[in-house]
């Protein structure tokens, strides 16, 4: 059985380079800075997100933990959000890269993991 895979938004603050490590590996990323969502609210971005079946990736941690508890308590489903310490460009591929083959979409789902569980010992 096929596990879906995992659809990412990077948010305006990640590194943008990402995007296309990953898409050379065949993974389905986008950044918010290629999107008509830059600048957005986190709220209408999360509801984009969720529409798209995008899970956000975000250093944004101050918004993003209310924003999603406040989804939680209103039962609106969304794909996932990965929140994440600033690493250097390396240290995050890895990461991601590690946290992609770990978890399918459907693991994610309405969901919130750290990206640092996916860290190299």
């Amino acid at each position: 059985m096929t596990r879906p895979p995992i659809r990412l938004l990077l948010d305006e603050h990640v590194w943008e380079g990402l995007t296309e490590a990953l898409i050379q590996q065949g993974y389905d990323v986008v950044h918010v800075a290629h999107t008509q969502q830059r600048g957005m609210d986190d709220d209408v971005l999360l509801a984009w997100a969720a529409d798209q079946g995008r899970v956000v990736l975000t250093y944004n941690v101050r918004h993003f933990v209310p924003l999603v508890v406040q989804w939680y308590v209103a039962r609106r489903e969304h794909a996932g959000v990965i929140l994440s310490l600033q690493l250097s460009p390396g240290e995050l591929l890895r990461q991601v890269e590690r946290l992609l083959a770990a978890l399918s979409a459907d693991e994610l789902r309405n969901t919130v993991r750290w990206l640092q569980e996916f860290k190299s010992d």
